[in-house]
């Protein structure tokens, strides 16, 4: 079933076509006008409550054709259980955490308008293009070497805490981050503009000097921009990925990607956003283990010589990259059978799903696949001049 995927216009995110939303949205749906002046952040596909897609004959939500079926399209669910995305990012998303299903559920029955549902929300991120990310503390020692560099920070946190910091790992960095977060605003102010006029050179060094500005410029003398010191800036190349876990603390800052989480919309914000700030929860929660930047890439597992499987240690997902040459003018892809979800990124192809209607697909197309259909075959023939590029997601049957 080709379906339309819901569009969410984030003030966060690209404007216009240069928005790679935008672009797949405008390909998707030919009801989709795009206007040069609005953000086009996020295009949702799947089940979610808050923004279901539609099928493209009938205008149906997937969410209903789902719960009331009984021809077993995602096994014995009802719902998926998984989120699908593309996000197109111009200015910084928050610095965030996610919580685990058990945090998900007590947050979610104690403020419901803020923990919408109480699912938990691990996620993994694929770069389409360069794409720059916070992710997970930097290792112990190199946040000690940088706030030793950078003295307001140094002042701001306390000397002795700083110091703690090349021993005592785990528990110098709780105090530290701890501390950060709690110090007021005028504070956090006067150390930001100290920075700025004091510390260029150090900045430079260090490679934070036009992130430490951009994101002043954006969220202005916001506790988040203090902590480029302390997470890991990563930039990723096309196909190149991150997972995050629960508690994995993070934040997108620029570029565009393939987002794949569970189903859920959990996110617990402690800066970088005009939005509410749980900072006592993200402290509380929060991973304080360190890391690399290289450590935290994800490595995709190669299925064959057209595919590339990213399947984290989590049962609601798993994402496929399928990258078919014009050369080739038929490939099979496995049904798992617990329906899934196709994105076509680039080229074309004709899609004959088991015994069902053959479909025609080209860049911005989006099916979804019911479990019982049979393996998926490609027919390329027509796909002359460049490769066929799509990322299908589904249940992880790959544990």
């Amino acid at each position: 079933m080709e379906i339309v995927g819901s569009v969410k216009n984030y003030e966060w995110g690209k404007l216009g076509l240069d928005s790679e939303v935008a672009q797949l949205a405008k390909l998707n749906s030919e009801d989709v006008q795009v206007d040069d002046s609005t953000p086009y952040a996020e295009l949702w596909m799947g089940d979610h409550p808050s923004g279901p897609s539609t099928l493209k004959s009938t205008g149906s939500s997937l969410a209903e054709i789902l719960s009331r079926s009984d021809e077993k399209l995602i096994g014995d669910h009802t719902k998926l259980s998984f989120l699908f995305k593309v996000l197109s990012i111009r200015k910084a998303l928050s610095i965030q955490i996610h919580p685990n299903k058990e945090e998900a559920e007590k947050l979610h029955a104690s403020a419901p308008d803020i923990y919408k549902d109480s699912n938990h929300k691990p996620e993994l991120a694929i770069a389409l293009t360069p794409f720059l990310a916070l992710c997970g503390f930097r290792p112990y020692k190199e946040i000690h070497d940088v706030c030793q560099q950078i003295t307001p920070i140094k002042d701001l946190i306390g000397h002795e805490l700083v110091k703690n910091l090349a021993n005592n790992g785990y528990e110098a960095l709780k105090e530290c981050y701890s501390k950060l977060m709690a110090v007021d605003a005028d504070n956090i102010k006067r150390s930001i503009e100290k920075i700025r006029l004091e510390n260029r050179k150090e900045l430079q060094l260090l490679e934070l000097d036009s992130l430490f500005n951009r994101l002043n410029d954006d969220f202005p003398n916001d506790v988040g921009v203090l902590s480029i010191f302390f997470l890991n800036v990563i930039e990723l190349n096309e196909g190149q990925a991150i997972f995050l876990p629960a508690n994995e603390p993070h934040a997108y800052l620029e570029g565009n990607c393939i987002e794949c989480m569970a189903c859920s919309d959990n996110v617990i914000r402690a800066g970088l956003t005009p939005k509410f700030k749980d900072v006592s929860t993200l402290l509380r929660m929060v991973n304080y283990k360190s890391g690399s930047s290289s450590s935290k890439l994800f490595q995709p597992k190669i299925l064959d010589k057209y595919t590339e499987l990213f399947a984290p240690s989590v049962e609601d997902f798993a994402v496929i990259k399928i990258c078919i040459p014009p050369t080739e003018p038929q490939y099979i892809l496995k049904n798992k059978g617990n329906g899934a979800i196709l994105l076509v990124l680039k080229g074309q192809s004709v899609l004959s799903p088991g015994t069902l209607p053959s479909l025609s697909l080209k860049r911005g197309s989006i099916v979804f696949i019911p479990g019982n259909c049979g393996d998926l075959r490609f027919d390329l023939t027509d796909n002359k001049s460049e490769y066929f590029v799509a990322y299908q997601a589904m249940p992880n049957c790959y544990q």
